[in-house]
């Protein structure tokens, strides 16, 4: 762990909160113990906190544990947060979790085990770090992590996004599955006014109608079975925050109602009470159906669909834009690199060929998860052909092959590469120096695969 990392320990049994400080402090690390949930939100908000370990339930009758995990992640994305609990139930876990806590443990504490867990947050955070300043796309100021768009379609995007961002007008990203809607509404909200405080995603589609609404307005204890505790919302969590609704064409009739009050009223009513909550939050939605034809069939809400239409955007396709995918395939790899541990260093020619010809149905990410599975399986230090899973590789023509037999469709993934290399030598004049140099690979690498394929 590294000696700038900032732990803030919270516990109102002091002993305990001064024992666990001192763990940590013996692992390199900066703790500062305090005693009630109070205190530990004020230096939240005013101190760069790395790494909170907080009790669950606190003496101070207004805030617990779960205030505490709220106010962390709302200074910081990067921040994680343990919980530590007498009283686990997988209601209470399920929610800290929800909420963005890294993990939890139950009491009597196993010290060993929590600074295994402090110290796998800790390289975790560290690594997110380091992502964020290399990865970011930045634009007059506006950071957009994670978001690539070279093409011209998306420095459009871009430009609407600067205007966009800072005001609190509510968003409509449209696009297909996968193109990266939930990377823009998270760039919107990073670059807002908002951004110290929450942004919450919800996938309207992956719920039913009741679980939806529990899910976005909250409950209170005994108002359905499993209802074991009191549970705010979605609305209330990410209050002065921003709440990403995904997939919201896929909401039915009678949520889309209950939501178009909250959006009109800011009032937020749990399941099972006549409790009114005030809230403010900036919505944004995503979608991947015609919203306006989904009016026309009487299966979207008009008037929903006007207040959450102040500013549409629409993400092309990933076979759209294709002068991104290079870009996508270098972001991919390091991502793949950084979480496996591997030794690819980058990918071939050829390869990146093929990949950036072909269609991408499932876009952005489909494209990660192939990238992911070719740098798990390559046994070398760049992704070659023969790693490319089988559904890529219908390749009709790769770029700047002009050899009659370069038509490959139908070919397995060894006739690919060994036609390639053959093309490739006949353009150099079997210069083996410049055609390691084209195709992106090492010379020693070039004559083995000559010898293998008899070239």
């Amino acid at each position: 762990m590294s000696n700038d990392t900032v732990i803030l320990v919270v516990d109102d049994e002091r002993n305990h909160a001064d024992g666990i400080a001192e763990a940590m402090e013996a692992q390199c690390a900066k703790a500062i113990p305090v005693y009630t949930a109070k205190d530990a939100l004020e230096i939240l908000r005013n101190e760069p906190i790395d790494i909170v370990i907080t009790d669950l339930k606190l003496e101070d009758d207004d805030y617990d544990g779960l205030d505490v995990l709220d106010q962390a992640k709302s200074n910081s994305p990067h921040c994680a947060v343990i919980l530590i609990t007498a009283y686990a139930t997988i209601e209470t876990c399920k929610d800290a979790i929800r909420r963005g806590a890294y993990d939890y443990l139950v009491k009597p504490i196993d010290i060993d085990k929590l600074r295994s867990l402090v110290d796998q947050a800790a390289k975790n955070i560290s690594t997110e770090k380091a992502r964020s300043a290399v990865t970011s796309e930045a634009i007059d100021g506006f950071f957009f992590e994670g978001v690539r768009g070279k093409d011209p379609a998306m420095q459009g995007i871009f430009e609407v996004l600067k205007r966009v961002a800072p005001s609190d007008i509510s968003v409509l990203i449209e696009g297909p599955s996968g193109s990266g809607k939930e990377l823009i509404a998270r760039a919107i909200h990073e670059n807002s006014n908002r951004s110290k405080k929450l942004f919450r995603p919800i996938n309207c589609a992956g719920l039913t109608e009741s679980l939806l609404e529990s899910e976005l307005f909250g409950h209170a204890k005994g108002s359905f079975t499993g209802a074991t505790a009191d549970r705010k919302g979605l609305f209330e969590i990410a209050d002065q925050g921003t709440l990403f609704l995904d997939e919201i064409g896929d909401m039915p009739l009678n949520m889309q109602a209950k939501l178009l009050r909250v959006l009109e009223d800011g009032i937020v009513i749990p399941v099972g009470t006549d409790k009114t909550v005030k809230v403010d939050v900036r919505i944004i939605s995503a979608t991947n159906h015609d919203l306006l034809e989904l009016v026309e069939k009487k299966k979207f809400r008009q008037d929903l669909y006007f207040r959450i239409k102040g500013v549409s955007i629409t993400i092309p396709a990933l076979k759209n834009r294709r002068a991104d995918i290079p870009e996508f395939i270098d972001f991919f790899i390091e991502e793949a690199v950084d979480e496996t541990g591997a030794n690819v260093t980058g990918i071939t020619k050829p390869t990146a060929d093929i990949l950036t010809g072909y269609n991408w149905p499932g876009n952005i990410r489909q494209l990660r998860n192939t990238v992911r599975t070719m740098v798990v399986m390559c046994d070398t230090d760049k992704l070659d052909v023969r790693d490319i899973p089988p559904e890529i590789h219908q390749l009709r023509q790769l770029p700047g092959t002009t050899s009659p037999t370069a038509d490959l469709s139908g070919m397995s993934l060894n006739e690919i590469e060994k036609q390639v290399i053959k093309d490739t030598l006949a353009r150099t004049n079997n210069n083996r120096e410049q055609t390691a140099k084209i195709l992106g690979i090492g010379e020693r690498t070039l004559y083995r695969k000559i010898k293998d394929y008899g070239l």
